[in-house]
């Protein structure tokens, strides 16, 4: 596990963002634990409050784009869909409090994707070409850097908003099932 990564503003984020390699989509494919970057966004605190755990990118270059930590150790899909942007960005100091994580709790349920709910792909971002997550519903992409082949740097970009959030995404190694041995 590496350092967790705080920043004094967007801009520095982005100067060390922009020195990270770009990663081919395909790489991305697993799950992966993630931890927000604190860079004076008004987003930081609130969904690691809300028990965010991650992402998860599929073989065929689709995504769980928002799992959150349910009941312990079990892992829910989110589809952020019904949730208005607005709103959220307006009233994020409420996302911080105890009370937001106790009716996200209650909400979670009824929040549950049934599937994917975003697309990988190549895209260009800040100069360079690397892999990009984008919404099926929202106007919403994140990007990504890699640190190595199982750290990334993630930046979310909301289509109309100035402001970008920031995240660290580390592989979750998942261990191979043992082969029987040759005879």
């Amino acid at each position: 596990m590496i350092d967790r990564l705080t920043f004094p503003s967007e801009e520095a984020a982005f100067a060390y963002f922009d020195k990270l390699h770009p990663v081919p989509a395909v790489d991305l494919v697993g799950l992966w634990k993630g931890s927000e970057i604190s860079t004076g966004h008004p987003f930081d605190g609130v969904l690691e409050n809300l028990g965010w755990y991650g992402k998860r990118f599929r073989a065929d270059m689709r995504a769980d784009a928002l799992l959150f930590k349910k009941d312990g150790n079990r892992l829910v899909p989110i589809d952020p869909s019904p949730i208005p942007l607005g709103l959220a960005f307006r009233f994020h100091r409420l996302g911080r409090t105890e009370a937001a994580r106790n009716l996200f709790s209650h909400l979670i349920k009824h929040l549950r994707a049934t599937g994917p709910v975003a697309s990988l792909r190549m895209t260009r971002f800040r100069g360079e070409v690397g892999a990009a997550m984008i919404y099926d519903s929202k106007p919403v992409a994140d990007y990504f850097r890699k640190i190595d082949t199982d750290t990334l740097v993630g930046v979310m970009s909301v289509q109309g908003y100035d402001r970008h959030f920031f995240f660290q995404l580390e592989r979750v190694k998942v261990p191979e099932p043992s082969r029987p041995e040759a005879a």
